[in-house]
């Protein structure tokens, strides 16, 4: 989410050298507006620690944000991530955390980039949210060939993305989007009152035959109620065995948690963790059973360690937490449920530092918060 600010060097020295640069513009994001990064070190918050099966190569001029998994025919798994500031995805084995390749470039045009947000993957297809081309590009897996764009027309500021198969062939694609209200005197952005925050979530019916993908913008929709607002969304995720979707509310202003609303986009009168998120609500993940059953995880952005808070899959009961040894000031995560060579039970993806990827094999989650290492135990 951004704020452009045009700051001297002396500014930039005194304070915001650790942000990404473009052209002596500092991008900053909604989110990133606290004078101190909170730390879990001085957080007091009970939880686990759980070992980095690794973190991959750090590359920080790329601004990594997020990640998603997809298993290749041959059962090799590749982690694509979006890069903010390079304009591309990296794709690392999904095993070893090895880079493989980067594709893509500056523009606007068919496999080309303007600060790459979201990511999802489906079968056979990443749908990548472009903010500043306000836009959801499709492409095709294993080429990465371009197969069609849309929401040029509706998104303002898009990030996250979620979607479900409602039919063969036919879509449900949920996109966050923090459009703001022009910026005030400081050339920071400006909240848009409540009344004008209806339009936080679009929808979008896409249709796959082949190689032919169409969109159609079918609706929007975000709660304007006081408690039901969502003031700065990123992060969404949804669960339809549950008709449930939570969003990450990044207002820590008004108390940084997820919000829950149904499918249908009506806010179901509850907030998940107000209180508990101690420095922002970010990336949401869920593992899941046939039965209904399984495991919300969500992330809690600390600049030095992020902590992951996990909540029950149907009452949403917080259940517990855990933090790597390094991995911090996460953005994006994906959990991986398929079994891999080296993480035949899954393996949780979460973005570190806005230049890695950190994997977690789920039997050390799952052993560290006594969870269920697959849907066979009881």
């Amino acid at each position: 989410m951004s704020f452009r600010l045009v700051l001297t060097a002396a500014l930039l020295l005194a304070g915001c050298a650790s942000q990404p640069m473009t052209g002596g513009v500092v991008d900053r994001e909604p989110d990133e507006g606290a004078e101190h990064d909170p730390l879990l070190a001085k957080a007091n918050v009970p939880h686990s620690v759980v070992a980095e099966a690794f973190v991959t190569a750090a590359t920080p001029d790329d601004n990594i944000d997020s990640p998603a998994a997809w298993t290749a025919p041959d059962g090799k798994v590749w982690l694509l991530a979006t890069a903010k500031a390079s304009e591309k995805l990296v794709i690392y084995d999904g095993d070893s955390g090895a880079t493989l390749r980067t594709f893509g470039t500056a523009g606007q045009g068919p496999g080309q980039f303007k600060r790459a947000n979201g990511i999802f993957v489906h079968r056979d297809l990443a749908f990548v949210v472009e903010r500043d081309n306000h836009r959801v590009q499709v492409l095709t897996l294993p080429s990465l060939r371009s197969l069609a764009t849309f929401g040029d027309k509706d998104l303002v500021q898009p990030y996250g993305i979620w979607l479900q198969e409602t039919q063969p062939g036919k879509l449900d694609v949920l996109v966050t989007d923090a459009y703001m209200a022009g910026e005030d005197a400081a050339g920071e952005d400006v909240m848009p009152p409540l009344a004008d925050l209806g339009r936080r979530v679009q929808r979008y019916t896409v249709r796959v035959d082949g190689a032919a993908v169409s969109a159609e913008h079918v609706g929007a929709f975000g709660d304007t109620g006081e408690a039901g607002a969502i003031r700065i969304p990123e992060s969404v995720w949804g669960d339809p065995a549950n008709d449930r979707l939570l969003v990450s509310e990044e207002d820590v202003a008004t108390g940084t948690a997820l919000r829950e609303y149904d499918l249908g986009g009506k806010f179901r009168g509850r907030t998940i963790g107000l209180g508990l998120f101690k420095a922002q609500a970010e990336g949401i993940a869920l593992w899941t059973c046939a039965d209904g059953s399984g495991y919300w995880l969500a992330t809690d952005q600390f600049k030095d360690r992020s902590l992951f808070h996990v909540f029950d899959r149907r009452t949403l009961q917080h259940i517990g937490a855990f933090a790597g040894k390094q991995v911090g000031n996460t953005d994006g995560v994906w959990l991986h449920q398929a079994g891999s060579a080296r993480f035949p039970k899954g393996v949780f993806y979460a973005v570190h530092d806005d230049m890695a990827v950190g994997a977690f094999d789920w039997r050390d989650v799952a052993k560290a918060l006594s969870l269920r290492a697959d849907c066979t135990a009881g």
